[in-house]
């Protein structure tokens, strides 16, 4: 059972405001809306969850030609985030409590439809937030493709672990401390 740690006023605010790009509802540049669901997997339409599981196939066994066992009786345990345009799902990913995946709370199944347009960014951003306000987490950790660790280090991630093969393609683990990013965060902002 997952429960609501919403925690306002608790300093993240500026890390969050500095990432930016995880509003529930923008538009994209030809004005269609994009909106952002956040549902525990008991919550998820057949239509949400089919969209997911294909997107998922999509990219990581299809697009990255590398067949593994997508389905791994964690999703049911997960908080979903799904980034929509109308009714095409652009990106998602799964946000794990504490104990399931590693001792930390942790995010995984990161994917996007397009590059360069935001969705990962936003559907992350997403994540993140979730994770800190209905998980209570502080600490994240993730397993990494290697060709994605830039794109976790504009987060604040950086590797807890050395280099290794999962499915045949070489990832990193990563951590961030969304407290401590949320500090720096703040100083920057106040000049610091």
């Amino acid at each position: 059972m997952l429960q609501a740690a919403f925690r306002p006023g608790s300093g993240t605010e500026g890390f969050f405001a500095a990432l930016g790009g995880a509003d529930s509802k923008r538009r994209t540049e030809g004005g269609d809306k994009l909106e952002i669901t956040v549902k525990p997997f008991t919550a998820l339409t057949l239509d949400e969850l089919y969209a997911l599981l294909r997107l998922r196939a999509e990219v990581f066994v299809v697009e990255q030609n590398c067949p593994y066992q997508d389905l791994d009786n964690r999703d049911q345990l997960a908080i979903h985030v799904m980034l929509w345009e109308k009714k095409e799902l652009l990106a998602t990913l799964r946000v794990l409590p504490a104990g399931i995946a590693y001792p930390e709370v942790s995010i995984g199944r990161v994917v996007s439809r397009t590059h360069g347009q935001g969705h990962g960014r936003a559907v992350f951003t997403a994540g993140l937030k979730t994770a800190w306000y209905r998980l209570g987490a502080d600490r994240i950790r993730i397993s990494a493709q290697c060709q994605a660790r830039g794109f976790y280090e504009k987060f604040g991630f950086t590797p807890v672990t050395e280099t290794y093969l999962e499915d045949g393609i070489p990832h990193v683990g990563m951590a961030v401390s969304l407290l401590e990013q949320s500090k720096n965060a703040n100083r920057i902002r106040k000049g610091d």
